[in-house]
């Protein structure tokens, strides 16, 4: 005799029947779940040092033998704590040198000397890589020329106030005093 249907307590959607997992054990998927940290960017699947979860084969047989990634054990996880908690230490300190350089830059001003062009204006321009080599020339601040928010070369004399992205969170103004070379 065959049966089409599972008959019985099995097939009637009770607990523990085929439609409902057991509360008391993992599924056949999370025990084949593996927790890796990884040494190298893995496309896919995340960034060096990063924790995650793969199937148990994948990280057997490539991850592991190829050095992608560590078993996630405790020395490893360790290892990961300490190199956030570096991370955000470095952070603080690169925001708090960001902060003292935009402190000192409020009372710097810079002075530059151009001749006066026919039309009454400056011969040349003032641009972002003349100002980052006369902070770092006459102040000793190393900035990029790129962090140095110019729309465009200044072209006239007096004052101009210059903004300069130090870190994320942080900008700094300079003034920058463009005087007529006589």
């Amino acid at each position: 005799m065959k049966l089409g249907k599972k008959e019985g307590v099995q097939g009637e959607g009770k607990p523990f029947s085929k439609g409902f997992p057991s509360p008391c054990k993992q599924t056949y998927k999370e025990k084949l779940k593996m927790k890796v940290v990884l040494t190298q960017d893995v496309k896919t699947q995340g960034k060096k040092g990063q924790l995650i979860d793969v199937s148990d084969g994948y990280a057997r047989n490539f991850l592991l033998p190829r050095g992608l990634a560590v078993i996630a054990d405790n020395k490893a996880l360790n290892e990961i704590k300490g190199r956030e908690e570096a991370e955000k230490h470095r952070q603080a300190v690169e925001l708090q040198n960001a902060k003292d350089i935009a402190a000192k830059l409020e009372t710097i001003t810079l002075k530059f000397k151009n001749q006066v062009g026919a039309d009454g204006c400056i011969y040349g321009s003032v641009t972002s890589k003349e100002i980052a080599d006369a902070l770092k020339g006459q102040f000793g601040i190393v900035v990029d020329k790129r962090k140095i928010l110019l729309d465009r070369p200044i072209k006239n004399f007096g004052k101009t106030t210059v903004s300069v992205k130090l870190h994320s969170e942080v900008t700094g103004k300079v003034v920058v005093d463009v005087e007529e070379d006589k």
